[in-house]
């Protein structure tokens, strides 16, 4: 097999082999799929959707990518498997209606047998059980033998992209573990032995409402590469955490925690696995523009960060740490993603503030699961929902809730508990099990058969409209219950749908049967599509609704749109007149400004052009749209925004003297209306790109409000006024680390002075010494330095001494001579034994191991153990 290589190693050199081979090599794209059906990039083939729909002709035959994904249908998996994770680098190699079946298979067993150096008898290979076209490859091209060709169901080997459309059969690559246990009876459901590494899909099929499947005219060839398991195999890591793309990570929580991660236990090693995966996956969305929030992928973004908390809670984690494994996470990846490092600040900030509030969130938990108690009393049960909806909406752990339940004398159904986990595991898998490249096929089909819908809501914020179609679940129906998401289509609606980077209105539809929450609005087959939520009653086709926008939702979204055209004008006249858009966001909270500079930006330049925005907006200037023929309003200056698509009549914003753009979201009417803008981040996001991130309106007073909050804190803790902060922070790190030295040079001095004091206690054991001995209240790094002088002073020893320096934990160390490792001993091996008895576990080198243990009750027990067994096998 090749010589270890690194992550980065990896992924270059698969791109390098596609690249040699014709393929253009393309840049992952973002996290935020440019698909409206997707909430986030969960596949490498998904930027590639239009091209295998045929909305759009591929500008090239051959592409190869290191997409980043996000999925967390499979969340609890993480960490408590070897290959489960919510991010994940799919390395693909893809074919628009060029190469196909033999040229990926070949492409694929060269790859990995001659480029990765994988030995082909630990290959195995699948294969659709009715697609006998790539059977044969295998067998009579490659040369694998025919016994390690499984054919396997669909289930398993044929790839759907949704009910209907394109699909076809799969053969996937798998490395073997355990070669040793022959051919006999290969199982490839067993994740002990085989791992997955390559699935390469042969999209050759269409197929029709009535199941029916046509061949293509055009075969695509979609592949993916896991680059985490192939850094496992290749760095011969029993886990995907091991590796050197995640195991940094892991290592530095451990550090925060005061935890040896090859020594501990099981669970302790699941959280901080969690931790590391999480991690990976929240430094990625923040610096592709998500935003934590409550609802869509801003709620998946705060589900993973809470969760990260909350295991560092469970592993003793008490102070915020969020930023600081971070850090570690930005380092590993910045080679590769540059914009981690131009967007370090901005995630950093990010997890401190969601640190700040769910720790907020979590003693509001604490007071719900105190009145949970006393509603259930003395020596009851705390019911399973109850338990769930501390998980859920608290972030408390089952184990935390268990915990405190029993100092009060309660259990806690946990089967209920399990129950509604697993309901919700359903609605997660459900939700993003595949990549539906049909899911326009529903609105489709009502193209022709209902108007298109009218827009009304430039100048009105609520009418009177008709149910022209309702959706649940993607299919038609007439009638839909409260309950239901469902999506409305109006023939006329005030909601502005999701364009040009603004945010879809939100609001009601209420009729005389029912009530809708519209929480998002989008424009599709010329329809405008509401995403709401049945509060309650039945809602019927041909209703009659009043729909009503949130106008507070408005205007904020108003005061951060136009303020995104004051910011793009400052930045042309202060930094440079070549700047132009590259993409933004305009949301409720905050807006992103992504743009072509030629040159980063200073602290000064970033300051002016906050200035000049707020100073305009103090002019108060009149904010007027018209609609014009496109080649007047190009004529008289205007700005195309990035991204949109211009029919013969546009809309055009003009801020009199200021800006003039063609724009068709909502606006406010004066400046004024704005308020206040303020820059709350500015960075790069790839080369010639940079962002700038901003509040205005009234999101700036709650921003300014969570810095004040956050500085009246630190002031209240260091005792000092707001404008000494600084400083006192500078004085306390140089403290703590002039302390810290001191301590551990303390520390090491006891113990060393301590362990001196038990060589009269070394006993003889045939040719051998021996010495079993506790050194009490030691801690792990003292006591591994101890052990390690002991055995120099007894020349062909055996030192085994533990401790527990403090309760609920205990520290083991075995320090072999070679004349004891000679003998058959090994100090990894031994020691890990002996650990069990406290609970524990713990390995390392045949000469020099530690493990650890967490029932300190246990410690004298394990010491007469180690030494009866040092005796029985030494003498």
């Amino acid at each position: 097999m090749a010589t270890f290589l690194s992550g980065t190693q990896i992924r270059q050199t698969f791109l390098n082999f596609f690249a040699d081979r014709q393929h253009r090599v393309l840049p992952s794209a973002s996290l935020i799929p440019e698909d409206p059906t997707v909430l986030l990039t969960i596949a490498g083939m998904l930027p590639f959707k239009p091209i295998f729909l045929g909305q759009r002709a591929a500008e090239f035959p051959r592409a190869t990518t290191s997409q980043k994904c996000i999925r967390t249908n499979d969340i609890e998996n993480v960490g408590r498997t070897a290959r489960h994770h919510t991010f994940f680098e799919m390395l693909g190699n893809f074919s628009f209606g060029d190469y196909f079946k033999s040229q990926a298979i070949a492409w694929a067993w060269e790859l990995s047998t001659q480029v990765f150096e994988l030995p082909p008898e630990r290959v195995v290979v699948s294969v659709f059980e009715e697609d006998d076209e790539a059977f044969a490859i295998w067998r009579d091209e490659i040369g694998i033998p025919a016994h390690r060709i499984q054919r396997m169901g669909a289930a398993d080997n044929f790839w759907v992209s949704g009910p209907t459309g394109p699909c076809g059969p799969c053969s996937e690559l798998y490395y073997d573990f355990k070669p040793e246990l022959g051919d006999d009876a290969i199982d490839l459901e067993d994740d002990s032995r085989f791992i997955e590494f390559y699935n390469l899909v042969f999209m050759q099929y269409n197929r029709d409402v009535e199941g029916t499947l046509t061949p293509l005219k055009s075969k695509n060839i979609d592949t993916g590469l896991g680059l985490e398991r192939m850094a496992q195999i290749l760095q011969k890591v029993p886990n995907n955490y091991e590796t050197d793309l995640i195991f940094p990570i892991v290592k530095t929580a451990a550090e925060i925690a005061g935890i040896d991660y090859h020594t501990a236990d099981d669970a302790t090693k699941v959280a901080l696995k969690v931790i590391g995966d999480h991690i990976r996956a929240v430094v990625h969305m923040l610096a592709d523009g998500i935003t934590a929030s409550n609802e869509g992928r801003g709620y998946v973004l705060r589900r993973l960060i809470r969760r990260v908390i909350r295991y560092g809670r469970l592993i003793g984690i008490d102070r915020e740490f969020t930023p600081l494994v971070a850090e570690t996470a930005i380092a590993l990846a910045e080679s590769d993603y540059s914009m981690l490092r131009d967007m370090d600040r901005t995630i950093k900030l990010a997890l401190q503030r969601e640190e700040i509030q769910f720790l907020k969130t979590l003693e509001l938990g604490e007071r719900e699961l105190a009145t949970v108690m006393e509603q259930v009393g003395a020596g009851g049960q705390i019911p399973g929902l109850n338990a769930f909806t501390l998980y859920d909406t608290y972030g408390f752990p089952l184990e935390l809730t268990q915990e405190i339940a029993a100092e009060k004398g309660l259990t806690v159904d946990s089967d209920g508990f399990e129950a509604e986990m697993e309901k919700q595991r359903s609605r997660s898998r459900n939700a993003v099990e595949t990549i539906d490249l049909t899911a326009q096929g529903a609105l489709n089909q009502l193209v022709g058969h209902i108007p298109e819908t009218e827009f009304l809501g430039y100048s009105l914020p609520a009418v009177e409209a008709e149910v022209e179609a309702l959706l649940v679940a993607g299919r038609v129906v007439s009638v839909a219950e409260a309950g239901s998401e469902v999506h409305v289509i109006l023939n006329q609606t005030p909601f502005y749908a999701e364009s040009g980077g603004q945010l879809g209105d939100r609001g009601y539809l209420s009729s005389e049967t029912a009530l809708v929450r519209i929480m998002d609005v989008k424009k599709d087959a010329g329809f405008f599509v509401h995403y709401g939520r049945i509060e309650r009653g039945t809602l019927h086709v041909a209703d009659g609704v009043n729909a009503q926008i949130d106008l507070a939702c408005r205007r904020r979204v108003q005061a951060h749109h136009t303020a995104t055209h004051l910011l793009q004008s400052a930045l042309r006249k202060i930094v440079d007149e070549s700047i132009s858009q590259a993409g933004s966001l305009v949301g409720f909270d905050s807006l992103r400004f992504d743009f072509r500079s030629p040159r980063a930006l200073t602290a000064e330049d970033v300051q002016q052009v906050e200035e000049q925005v707020n100073t305009w907006i103090a002019e108060a200037h009149v904010a007027h749209t018209e609609t014009l023929p496109i080649a007047e309003a190009k004529a008289r200056g205007a700005i195309a925004m990035f991204g949109e698509k211009y029919g013969n009549e546009v809309r055009v914003l003009d801020v009199h003297g200021v800006s003039m753009e063609l724009c068709g979201g909502t606006h406010v009417s004066n400046t004024a209306e704005i308020g206040l803008f303020k820059i709350t981040s500015e960075s790069g996001t790839s080369a010639g790109i940079r962002r700038i991130e901003a509040v205005a309106g009234p999101a700036v007073l709650e921003y300014l409000n969570l810095r004040d909050e956050i500085v009246k804190d630190l002031s209240d803790r260091f005792k000092v006024k707001p404008e000494e902060i600084r400083d006192r922070i500078t004085a306390l790190q140089t403290e703590l680390k002039t302390t810290q030295k001191q301590l551990d040079t303390a520390k090491s001095q006891v113990a060393l002075a301590k362990a001196d004091s038990l060589l009269a206690k070394a006993e003889s054991v045939g040719k051998f010494k021996i010495l079993v001995a506790e050194l009490a209240g030691v801690d792990p790094e003292s006591l591994k330095t101890a052990a390690e002088q002991l055995q120099q002073k007894l020349p062909g020893g055996a030192v085994f001494l533990g401790s527990a320096p403090e309760p609920g934990k205990v520290s083991l160390v075995a320090a072999f001579s070679p004349e004891v490792v000679q003998t058959g001993l090994q100090a990894g091996k031994f020691v890990g034994a002996i650990a069990k008895i406290c609970g524990g576990g713990g390995g390392g080198r045949p000469n020099l191991a530690q493990a650890g243990g967490r029932d300190d009750s246990k410690l004298a027990e394990a010491l007469e153990a180690a030494r009866e067994q040092l005796k029985s096998n030494l003498g």
